[in-house]
């Protein structure tokens, strides 16, 4: 696992050549291009397994293989990709040369016009990785041409509009997800206020990348002592807007984890499971063994 982020700067200079001045001043940054773009002198392929320090939304067109986070998504036609910093991800195409567009934004080029961290798209457990029919990708290919154009304007006030179309983007791909149901959305505030710091508490301490990192907050009890309620009653909350138990959801979490540390380090087993919070490798041996169906010797394999 490659554990430092990549960052704009090197996304710039080891893909595309060249280095806006507005990275050097570390402002809100924005830009666009198509896939023909993104070759630059360097090979662009095969893309490093690693979080970067930018946000990214990609539609790319024709078979190819994406890694994100411990999941492998094997993509037939056309993809719609929300990638963020917090995940490390990579892409493989089958072929040569794909086509598509991307965009690359900072969160501080979207600051002050709402969080998209609040959507699911870009929060745990969410669909990063949409399936596209080729009408879906004419649709989309309108919004990318919108900022193509936006961008080489000399209007005062473009990059308003083009945040504008990120959050475009943002809804297409919203509007691709399963419709919530009336249920979903009836949901109290109090419910939802609980179980978004939860899974927030929960989500804070990934991904690992140091055998000297490890994860805190690891059972029931401690994460209702974090949120100043009681374990039955957090375990209630998670179960009626997850349809999942407490436990459930830090040990899916943290199997999620292991396999991505399995998957792309060299640590030994028993750093893995220290990280995780096992301090007896063979306990952390029967906790992958229940949610991933197979040991950690036999998963690396």
């Amino acid at each position: 696992m490659k554990n430092e982020n990549e960052s704009l700067e090197t996304f710039y200079r080891e893909k595309l050549g060249i280095l806006p001045s507005e990275i050097f001043k570390k402002t809100g940054h924005f830009n666009v291009f198509t896939m023909q773009d993104y070759t630059g002198p360097a090979p662009a392929f095969p893309m490093p397994y690693s979080r970067k320090d930018y946000y990214k939304v990609a539609l790319i067109r024709g078979p190819h293989i994406v890694e994100y986070a411990d999941h492998t998504y094997y993509v037939k036609q056309n993809m719609l990709m929300f990638a963020n910093p917090q995940i490390p991800y990579n892409w493989t195409p089958e072929n040569i040369q794909p086509t598509g567009a991307f965009c690359v934004f900072t969160e501080d080029f979207m600051k002050g016009y709402g969080n998209i961290k609040n959507y699911p798209l870009y929060q745990p457990g969410g669909t990063p990785i949409l399936d596209l029919t080729d009408e879906d990708v004419k649709q989309i290919m309108i919004l990318f041409n919108k900022m193509f154009t936006e961008i080489e304007s000399d209007y005062i006030y473009k990059y308003d509009l083009l945040r504008n179309q990120v959050f475009e983007l943002i809804h297409k791909g919203l509007r691709l997800l399963p419709a919530l149901t009336i249920d979903d959305q009836s949901k109290s505030n109090a419910v939802s206020r609980i179980s978004s710091l939860f899974q927030e508490l929960l989500e804070r301490q990934f991904p690992i990348e140091s055998t000297m990192q490890k994860v805190k907050l690891k059972t029931p009890k401690e994460f209702a002592d974090q949120l100043f309620v009681h374990t039955n009653h957090l375990n209630r909350v998670l179960k009626d807007a997850t349809g999942k138990t407490t436990s459930q959801l830090i040990g899916e979490r943290l199997s999620a984890e292991a396999r991505a540390l399995l998957k792309h380090t060299n640590w030994n087993i028993s750093e893995i499971g220290w990280c995780l919070g096992f301090e007896d490798t063979s306990n952390f041996v029967k906790f992958f063994k229940k949610y991933s169906t197979t040991t950690p010797h036999q998963y690396r394999m």
